[in-house]
Order: C-alpha cells, then sequence, then structure tokens
C-alpha cells in the first residue's frame, strides 16, 4: 500500500509540473530541484498521515471529520460535586519526591545567593504552561474540542506571561549574571519541558499537581525571603520592568490569570508599589495564585472550584492497578477522609463513616 501510494503522489508530482512520464526504456528526465525535494519528502508526509487521526488531517476534498473528545484521566479518583478530587498516590508520592529532591539541591545551591536562585526558580517555573499549552495546541490540530479548553489555555498564556516579568524582575536584579547559573536554569528548563509534554499527555492531573507543589514551594520560598530581608528590601526602590508590569501594562492578562484577588491589595485595586518589598509581595502573592487555579484544575478540573470554596492542596487517594478506588476508602465521603482511610488503613481495613 505504501509503494501503491507513493507511485500516485510521484505521478500527480509530474502531471503538476506538466511533464510527461518517459517509455519504460528511456532514462527518465531530471526533475527541478523543488520538485525533487517534494519527492523526497514523500514518504515523510505518507508517514505523518498514517501516524495521525483522520479527524485531524483529512485526505482529498471530503469534509472534516467530527471532533472528538479527550478522554477523561484514569489517575483521579472519580468526584462528586461535593467532594475534590484526590491523586493516586502513587503519582503524589512521585510527584512529592522529585519536588522535594530539586528544590533541595537548589536550595543548597544558592543558599546565599537569593536572587540567584529566584533567577533559577523562575526559569523553570514558567515552562509547565508553555508545555500546556503545546499539548492542547496540538490536541486542538486532532480535532479534541473540550469545554473549556479554550479558557484554560487563555490562563495558561496569562501564566506564563506572569511568570516571565517574575524572571524579568530578577534579571534586572542581578540573578541572571553567572553564566554558570543561566547554564543551569536552562538545562533544568529544557529536560523539564518534555517531561511537562510527557506526563501531561497521559495524565492532565499528575502533571497539573506537579505544579501546584512547585508553585506552593514558590510561595513559603518568598513569603521566608521578604520576613528575613523586610527592613533591607523596604529600603531598595522599584525595579522599572516591575513598575510598568504591575502599575502601567494593560491589565487584561494580569487580571485574567487571577481567579480571586489577593488580600494585600485595597479595594481590588493595581498593586501599589513603593519599595522592592511591595515588589516581592506581589511576586508572592502571584505564586499563590497560580497554586488556587492548580488545586482546582487537579480537584474539579476547572480554572475555578464548582463548589466556589477557597483552593484546597490536592490529597492523595489509593486506586487499584484498574483505576478504581481501594475498599478501605471506597465509602469515605470527601477526599479528606478518604486521605485519613489511607493512612489507617493499616490500623483500620474498613473507612471511616
Amino acid at each position: 500500500l505504501f509503494h501503491v501510494l507513493l507511485v500516485r503522489v510521484a505521478v500527480l508530482l509530474a502531471r503538476s509540473l506538466h511533464l510527461r512520464l518517459p517509455p519504460p526504456n528511456l532514462p527518465p528526465p531530471r526533475l527541478p530541484p523543488a520538485a525533487m525535494k517534494l519527492a523526497g519528502a514523500a514518504p515523510l508526509t505518507l508517514l505523518l498521515l498514517a501516524a495521525t487521526p483522520g479527524a485531524a488531517l483529512q485526505l482529498g476534498n471530503r469534509l472534516p471529520g467530527r471532533a472528538i473528545r479527550s478522554t477523561v484521566p484514569l489517575a483521579v479518583a472519580p468526584a462528586t460535586d461535593d467532594e475534590r478530587r484526590a491523586l493516586d498516590s502513587r503519582l503524589f508520592s512521585l510527584n512529592v519526591a522529585i519536588v522535594d529532591t530539586v528544590k533541595g539541591l537548589i536550595d543548597i545551591a544558592y543558599k546565599s545567593n537569593p536572587y540567584a536562585r529566584f533567577y533559577v526558580l523562575e526559569t523553570v517555573a514558567r515552562v509547565p504552561y508553555f508545555a500546556y499549552l503545546s499539548v492542547m495546541h496540538l490536541k486542538e490540530t486532532f480535532g479534541a474540542r473540550d469545554i473549556g479548553l479554550s479558557e484554560r489555555m487563555r490562563v495558561h498564556y496569562a501564566e506564563a506571561d506572569n511568570e516571565l516579568h517574575h524572571l524579568l524582575i530578577m534579571e534586572s536584579l542581578g540573578g541572571n549574571s553567572s553564566l554558570v547559573d543561566r547554564t543551569i536554569a536552562q538545562t533544568m528548563a529544557f529536560g523539564y519541558y518534555w517531561y511537562v509534554v510527557l506526563v501531561y499527555s497521559l495524565s492532565e492531573p499528575a502533571a497539573y499537581h506537579l505544579s501546584e507543589l512547585i508553585e506552593d514551594h514558590a510561595y513559603k520560598t518568598y513569603d521566608n525571603f521578604l520576613t528575613e530581608y523586610a527592613d533591607d528590601l523596604k529600603k531598595q526602590p522599584v525595579p522599572q520592568i516591575a513598575r510598568k508590569y504591575y502599575q502601567e501594562d494593560d491589565p487584561f492578562l494580569f487580571d485574567l490569570m487571577y481567579t480571586s484577588k489577593p488580600p494585600t491589595w485595597a479595594d481590588g485595586k493595581r498593586p501599589t508599589l513603593e519599595t522592592l518589598y511591595d515588589v516581592f509581595v506581589c511576586i508572592r502573592d502571584d505564586e499563590k495564585g497560580h497554586w488556587g487555579t492548580l488545586c482546582n484544575l487537579v480537584q474539579s478540573g476547572s480554572i475555578i472550584s464548582a463548589s466556589g470554596k477557597d483552593p484546597e492542596a490536592t490529597l492523595p487517594i489509593e486506586l487499584s492497578d484498574d483505576g478504581q478506588v481501594l475498599p478501605w476508602v471506597a465509602d469515605a465521603t470527601s477526599a479528606a477522609e478518604q486521605a485519613n482511610a489511607l493512612v489507617d488503613k493499616t490500623e483500620k481495613p474498613t473507612a471511616r463513616k
């Protein structure tokens, strides 16, 4: 079949170039360079056609196929409107181990250089949102039309833009002055991008939970930094890039990123920047906003929680190999009870009512 298709492509190509096919006993005419390139790309084109869904790439002049919906990931326990979904304990533990390991290494390497540490963290922190967008764009190309997909894409773009400006602020403070630091950060970001693409393609909640842990770590890191260096930060001026982003730029993307305004903003207006301390308060609050959105995406699959409650950290739950909730947590009425049942399973094999 492959050879037949290849011959047909060659014939159509020759006709399009107004060339006559030679008799079998004569050598073929030499095609122009452009035609040679097209002919050489034919096997790759056919391979792509065979590897992609028919709903995404249509042959000939047929009408586009019906859009397909993405399947629901099995890595998350079933949820009702009144309870939060919990993540499979195996994925939960893996994500925690990854974040704790990387966090520990960065803390050790940059203990005495906070701006360089923040530069590395922000370089890596903006990667997941771009990875999400890459996968979602690809799914759209292949015909996916999930409810809320466009909304998530807009919010993720706004989050990536926010993390970019955090990075620009750290660069303005000299966080990227070392070639070694830049190399480490960019290498980590490159590898992390492809890891997130793979995980997000297999399980969106697992990928969102990994970022949830990272944003929680970022919030605590900035909060501790504000507490430790408050007096010094209040003596330093506001970087121009920070003032431009938080007070002068069009607030569309910035407002889109926040599902609820931070309590540090007076009357829900733009943040007030007087010193470098205020800038880091804004950055810290941004990380908390990212964390809340990611919690909602893990637990309810949407940007905003359906229950209207404040975000809470995702909890682990133990599933069997076929994705079913194990007996000792199957009857729990909430994610909190499921987590408690998981902890107590060795002492009490049945779930608490």
